[in-house]
């Protein structure tokens, strides 16, 4: 083995052999371990022959991608001290881009010896390499520079991305998104070439979505509390290689290039693809956790520990954190958002639990080291940038706090929303912030409306057609006594938990759905919606389907006349939002700018009488009332004009029906046309002057006329 280089890091095959690259600060000796093709026998150990600035490297010749390998590195096993060195237990390499083999489950594969009297701090001599996965080696991805994404011109001539706020995020799993998809071919169902398919992706078209949200799939384990109950972990929340496509949604076996390909067919269809990524925790979870990574490679640097260097600081409620402060632990983390952006060519990210990686020595920071290394870093410049703002560490709930160019998930206009249409709840002051973009949260420094990421529901917590069908979560299939989950959803059942036979309560539950999408698709910002919602997808009651890989989570494409009715709304919807500029403004809205038509503000709060709002109508009882105007001709000076009417919203949360005059002085005129009832939503289009009567539980979309 020849010395090699020390950059870049990981397994770098250059046709005629391979130069392997491992930091670790603290290891004595690091050996790279060769296996056959079945990753089964282990045919030479080789010793790294060099270190410099504390990356151990060495270049072998004659070896070709597809070769399968691990680390064994020394050191000391101090868990006391922090160290838990042990090369009996065959290590991944962390850049490894494609992995052989899976995790099976065996006392081999911790670093100490499960059932001792000293517990972690003993010492375990078994060789684990027979249980643990294997890293590969694979050929370098020259691009060929062709990309279709909405935001390229041909030939990748790179222009600005439009406002995050006009486009439509649609968030689904790999699999479930196609699972139960009967146009795909059995064998390619739940795989990433189904992801690509013509099927996912003009059904995408079709309902309107921009941007393809999925849920992790960097290479993970499935824990082994679920694998002992006969679960998996679904939604892949316990990353374990930052840079390897997970091989379980591969139809083929190269999961990189079908990855690759999927991401260039979504394009091609015209959408975005946005990976929710998990830099916070690794699956090697706390002392009692197992060694297949970091932990025996430099467990000191890798990971942020307690005072007492034995114990984890765990900010993520997952047993460890990640060490981002520490530059090469940061340095990984940036390499694989390059190469995410670059190689794969996705278009931007979701970090999970963002909070923790802006977490300094003294608490979060705008101004953290890995905001800092993300906002210079060219490769990264155009790429999305969205927040999960909060975690269970100090200081942990930071919603409105992230730095410029970066979006949020906002969960308090889910819960706001939710309060509103399911509750008699004192909401309306807060209702009307979220309606217009929560100025309040994201406004003070200088960010657009778009920094919000407005969602009725998501991966986490109820389906939208669960919120108004449970009271309750129903968590027991995950075999956690239905302890796991919250238990605070601002959900409603209206009389039946779940399913009911009752056709008021359907069409009931079914009117309230409605309200709930016109909340997030009529709001200011950025509207994310959860796959399957648009086709009223159940999860039973169960708001934390994190383990459960079956019909609980998949999206059912059969058709019945509710899934039908409620995927054509969502569809008018969301075209209603993409014609209409002054749903999607990227500025705020605070009546400070005129109609250049009739010179009324650009927006108008009004009552039931289509007077302006007063205090106590801010307060009213049995849910509340509002309308909102907003005038399509309002642009503040510099700004270019995108033709847009004016229209008239109005939300009904009330129990009673409410008939809104449209003669009023603070209308646009006396001429409208009627988009959208919710309590009616087969009609569009009618003419509608003098009154229009608003029913209880309702809302109504009103476009002026001139």
């Amino acid at each position: 083995m020849l010395a090699g280089c020390n950059w870049p890091l990981g397994a770098t095959s250059d046709g005629k052999g391979v130069n392997f690259a491992l930091f670790s600060r603290h290891a004595s000796r690091v050996e790279l371990c060769l296996f056959d093709s079945s990753g089964e026998r282990e045919i030479q150990r080789l010793e790294l022959p060099s270190c410099t600035d504390n990356i151990w490297h060495g270049y072998l010749p004659g070896i070709r991608p597809g070769a399968v390998y691990g680390y064994r590195v020394h050191g000391p096993y101090e868990p006391a001290n922090g160290h838990r060195f042990n090369p009996h237990k065959l290590l991944l390499d962390p850049y490894a881009r494609k992995l052989h083999g899976k995790l099976t489950w065996d006392d081999a594969v911790y670093g100490y010896i499960r059932g001792h009297a000293d517990q972690d701090l003993s010492f375990d001599q078994r060789d684990s390499s027979t249980y643990v996965p294997k890293s590969v080696v694979v050929a370098a991805y020259t691009r060929n520079h062709r990309r279709h994404a909405p935001h390229l011109t041909h030939g990748a001539e790179r222009r600005q991305r439009p406002d995050l706020c006009n486009s439509v995020i649609y968030e689904a799993h790999v699999k479930g998104i196609s699972a139960l998809h009967k146009q795909i071919p059995p064998a390619r169902r739940g795989t990433y070439k189904a992801l690509g398919s013509k099927a996912v992706t003009s059904h995408l078209r079709k309902l309107g979505v921009t941007a393809l949200e999925l849920l992790p799939v960097h290479a993970f384990p499935d824990d082994e509390f679920l694998v002992k109950k006969d679960l998996v972990n679904y939604w892949g929340y316990q990353s374990l290689c930052f840079m390897a496509p997970d091989s379980r949604y591969a139809f083929s076996d190269d999961a990189v290039a079908e990855f690759r390909d999927m991401v260039k067919a979504v394009h091609k269809a015209g959408l975005e693809v946005l990976l929710d990524v998990v830099y916070n925790h690794t699956a090697e979870g706390n002392e009692q956790g197992l060694t297949l990574c970091y932990r025996g490679i430099d467990n000191l640097s890798y990971y942020r520990l307690e005072r007492n260097p034995r114990y984890y600081v765990n900010d993520s409620g997952t047993g460890n954190t990640f060490a981002l402060e520490n530059p090469r632990v940061l340095q990984l983390v940036m390499d694989s958002l390059r190469f995410w952006a670059t190689d794969m060519e996705v278009d931007g990210f979701r970090f999970d639990l963002a909070s923790i990686l802006g977490r300094e020595l003294h608490g979060f920071e705008r101004g953290a080291g890995f905001f800092d290394a993300v906002a210079q870093d060219p490769q990264l410049a155009d790429a999305r940038l969205i927040a999960e703002p909060w975690d269970i560490g100090p200081g942990g709930y930071q919603l409105g706090q992230f730095p410029p160019r970066w979006s949020e998930w906002n969960d308090q206009f889910r819960d706001t929303a939710r309060r509103f249409w399911n509750s008699d709840a004192d909401v309306l002051p807060d209702f009307s912030d979220r309606l217009l973009g929560s100025s309040s949260l994201f406004e003070w420094q200088g960010r657009t409306p778009s920094a919000t990421v407005n969602f009725i529901t998501a991966h986490d917590g109820f389906t939208l057609r669960d919120t108004v069908s449970y009271l309750h979560k129903h968590n027991e299939a995950n075999g956690e006594g239905n302890r796991d989950g919250h238990s605070s959803n601002h959900s409603n059942n209206y009389g039946v938990e779940g399913q009911s036979d009752d056709p008021a309560i359907n069409q009931l539950r079914a009117r309230q759905q409605r309200n709930l999408l016109c909340t997030l698709f009529l709001s200011q910002g950025t509207p994310m919606l959860l796959g399957g919602d648009e086709r009223s997808r159940t999860q039973f009651g169960n708001n934390n389907a994190y383990c459960q890989d079956n019909a609980t989570t998949w999206i059912d494409w059969s058709e019945s006349d509710e899934t039908r009715q409620l995927q054509s709304f969502t569809q008018r919807l969301i075209a209603l939002r993409r014609e209409q500029a002054v749903l999607r403004r990227p500025w705020y809205l605070h009546g400070e700018h005129r109609s250049v038509s009739s010179d009324l503000p650009d927006v108008v709060w009004l009552n039931k009488a289509a007077n302006p709002m007063s205090e106590a109508d801010w307060h009213s009882a049995n849910g509340g009332f509002v309308a909102l105007q907003l005038m399509g001709d309002a642009i503040p000076a510099g700004q270019a004009v995108d033709p847009s009417d004016s229209l008239l919203l109005l939300f009904n949360g009330s129990h009673g029906d409410v008939e809104f005059p449209l003669a009023a002085e603070q209308l646009a005129g006396t001429q409208w046309a009627l988009e959208m009832d919710t309590a009616q939503p087969e009609l569009s289009g009618a003419a509608v002057t003098d009154t229009y009567v608003c029913q209880a539980l309702s809302v109504v979309v009103l476009r002026f006329c001139e």
